[in-house]
């Protein structure tokens, strides 16, 4: 006798939470709903528009894909409204614009720098397993490339000292180069830019990223409902209720909010998995988007800046990915810089003059002169940023999600699974698939136990 199909609540309408309840309808199950504790759908992918016009994403977003069931969603809710791009980024060293990766494009370099950075690779002494990011970066490119990128701005990313992490996560995050391929580069004047799965990119032509979220949550309909924010699971009655008074039961619940806040509204958890789950370590950005009335004359993607007296570790180009992202669309009369500085509990910053701050660093750096107009300077505060890959994350996963599915919950998504390293937005959106597929199917999940 087959078992009755299982009442699925979804908390999330992000790409984790929206793929999963897409499949769970392709596959002919109606018996499920969404729950958004926002007004619309994208979650940590979403877009606003501020009071100027200016379009903002949730950071430096971009759309790419490892999997071909994230690129029928894209084809499904954009069509041919989308811009390709070719990447052109750049890493800020020394008031010299090295392209992207640093380390595979040190000719860049004034003479002294480059032979600093290759001597370091050379005499680099490799790294053995269980060693920190700290100690990985060290071992792997030298004293040269670590003191003038990677251990200054993966500070700044991360908000916290590279020895707070693991190496386990870094697969195809960071770009490795030998000391012959980097030495070639240097003698023959080579570029090598080509790294990475980001090389090239789309970009929604209107709305920002999070316009692929809103056209595939309306797609849903009355599966997915907004303003419902959740505060309490009942592990026992499986029902969850939410800051409105509702509540609702379920056979299975995928949530897609944050690990630690999942764990914490779940009144009857034990110790052990509490304990383990605040343990669990993440940082914030303050996404500071600046227009100018200024002409987008820039044609770079984005740029990075390791130096730590600039506050910002990242500049996206936001103009270039779509005109739509400007009042009007008007590229001859606006341009628009979305910037990046990271906070944590380890260093907090200070959001009372961050928007000073970045306004000074981007003049600083020669991105924005002192007299244009600026018509817009605006601030987000996205708290959950990067899910940080520190030296216990693994063993807190190993007590905490066990013990979650046993009670028929399933956290998956960039800060579902607390795994930067499928925290894409291809990764998640795959993720809510799989976990449908095993739901109706019991199919194994294929990203998200990878």
């Amino acid at each position: 006798m087959q078992a009755p199909a299982p009442r699925v609540v979804v908390v999330g309408a992000g790409p984790c939470g929206l793929a999963c309840g897409r499949e769970l309808r392709l596959l002919g199950h109606d018996d499920w709903v969404v729950y958004e504790r926002a007004e619309e759908a994208g979650g940590h992918a979403g877009s606003v528009v501020d009071p100027a016009g200016f379009t903002w994403d949730q950071g430096g977003h971009v759309v790419f894909s490892h999997y071909g069931d994230f690129d029928r969603i894209l084809e499904e809710t954009l069509g041919d409204d989308v811009h390709e791009h070719e990447r052109s980024s750049y890493v800020l060293v020394r008031d010299r614009w090295v392209p992207y990766p640093f380390q595979n494009n040190l000719r860049h370099l004034a003479p002294e720098d480059a032979y600093r950075c290759l001597a370091g690779l050379i005499d680099a002494p490799g790294v053995n397993g269980g060693v920190s990011f700290g100690e990985w970066i060290d071992g792997t490119f030298g004293e040269g490339i670590t003191a003038l990128f990677m251990r200054p701005y993966n500070t700044k990313v991360w908000a916290v000292e590279p020895e707070r992490m693991s190496a386990t996560w870094i697969a195809e995050r960071v770009s490795v180069v030998d000391h012959r391929r980097a030495l070639r580069n240097v003698l023959l004047g080579l570029d090598d830019v080509g790294w990475g799965p980001n090389n090239t990119f789309l970009f929604p032509r209107s709305g920002g990223t999070g316009e692929i979220y809103r056209r595939l949550a309306r797609t849903l309909g009355d599966n997915v409902q907004y303003g419902r924010e959740l505060v309490a699971v009942d592990t026992r009655e499986r029902i969850v209720r939410f800051a409105d008074g509702g509540g609702d039961g379920y056979d299975a619940l995928v949530s897609t909010m944050p690990l630690d806040s999942l764990v914490a509204s779940i009144v009857d958890c034990p110790t052990e998995v509490r304990t383990a789950a605040a343990a669990l370590e993440h940082n914030g950005v303050w996404v500071v988007g600046v227009g100018c009335e200024r002409p987008l004359e820039d044609d770079r993607s984005w740029l990075y800046f390791p130096d730590p007296d600039v506050p910002f570790y990242r500049v996206t180009n936001f103009a270039k990915y779509a005109a739509a992202n400007v009042p009007g669309g008007d590229t001859a009369r606006y341009s628009s810089l979305l910037t990046e500085t990271s906070y944590s509990e380890h260093r907090p910053g200070d959001r009372g003059s961050i928007e000073e701050q970045v306004v000074d660093g981007l003049v600083g750096t020669g991105l924005l002169d002192r007299d244009v107009a600026l018509a817009s300077v605006h601030t987000i505060d996205a708290e959950y940023a990067y899910p940080i890959p520190t030296r216990d994350r693994d063993a807190a996963l190993a007590v905490v999600q066990p013990w979650l599915q046993e009670q028929g919950i399933y956290s998956r998504g960039r800060f579902g699974s607390w795994r930067y390293e499928i925290g894409n937005m291809d990764h998640a959106a795959r993720m809510g698939i799989d976990v449908a597929r095993l739901l109706l199917e019991g199919r194994p999940e294929e990203v998200w136990s990878s």
